[in-house]
């Protein structure tokens, strides 16, 4: 059923602190926010994230909102994603099956810093969830952060001791610098892109094309870069089945909007007019037994 459903966060505390412990030893590590968190259904998660006034879709019932305008994979990444989906299926299913603490837990990160939760994917993209994992120009732990952008995200980094490694510390220095990059850039392909390659190559390929369309720049980006945000789009699918704004280009969600507003609107003046006509129907209905 798609109906909101408020999750306290006391129900996971225990679960969080023991999962932390296990995965982070014992750094003064501090249990995920504690502040009561809504989980919907995807529909609604999706469209909230563009404006809180949609929450009113909440309203409506099921049989409303399976009409709701959908968001549509870019024909772009359609081959990519199937092909990318196919080969990496297995490897994909055993991250899935591992997933669930760390979505929990990235997803009150991501909350708290009002930023769409499904940016957890790019983990997966960049680590495959793995802690330790580093890349060979140093790169390290889930978010793949360099040492010189984590400390800049206020994250310790010196001889063994290494905050990138830690789950939750590193989830929140990513999601600073994800807001960062989408305030500079105000589109979420553009951010994943940047969070790849840094901002100066995005900004490098705006200006050779003019465009801030990832599909018309993509040409002028790092080939690691371009395939980082088909892959990304491709983990979305995989784990939600469907897009988000994150998948979207802007001038994508801004289409995507209008058509949702004019959804609403539309559905809005339908219940209106059912009131009026079951009003008058009842005000008839009272005139003929008198």
């Amino acid at each position: 059923m798609l109906k909101r459903k408020l999750v306290r966060a006391g129900l996971y505390a225990n679960g969080l602190v023991f999962f932390m412990a296990t995965v982070n030893g014992s750094d003064g590590q501090q249990p995920v926010d504690t502040a009561p968190t809504f989980e919907v259904a995807p529909i609604i998660r999706q469209l909230q994230a563009f404006d809180s006034s949609f929450i009113g879709l909440c309203e409506f019932p099921d049989s409303v909102l399976v009409n709701a305008p959908k968001i549509h994979l870019n024909a772009s990444a359609a081959k990519f994603l199937k092909e990318y989906n196919r080969k990496n299926e297995e490897c994909l299913q055993r991250i899935k099956e591992r997933s669930g603490p760390y979505f929990v837990m990235m997803d009150s990160v991501f909350t708290k810093y009002r930023l769409p939760v499904e940016l957890k994917y790019l983990a997966v993209v960049e680590s495959e969830l793995i802690a330790k994992a580093r890349s060979h120009v140093g790169a390290t732990g889930p978010w793949q952060l360099m040492a010189s952008t984590a400390r800049d995200l206020s994250l310790k980094v010196r001889g063994r001791y290494d905050e990138r490694t830690n789950y939750y510390k590193s989830t929140v220095a990513a999601a600073k610098y994800l807001r960062d990059l989408y305030s500079q850039f105000g589109d979420w392909l553009l951010v994943i892109a940047a969070y790849n390659s840094g901002p100066g190559k995005v900004l490098y390929a705006i200006k050779q094309t003019g465009s801030h369309n990832f599909w018309a720049i993509q040409r002028y980006l790092p080939a690691e870069t371009r395939g980082h945000v088909k892959r990304f789009i491709a983990t979305h699918y995989y784990f939600e089945g469907d897009g988000s704004i994150t998948t979207l280009t802007k001038r994508e969600t801004d289409t995507y909007r209008k058509s949702v507003s004019e959804y609403i609107a539309k559905q809005k003046t339908g219940t209106e007019k059912n009131k009026v006509l079951n009003s008058d129907l009842t005000i008839a209905g009272e005139v003929g037994k008198k």
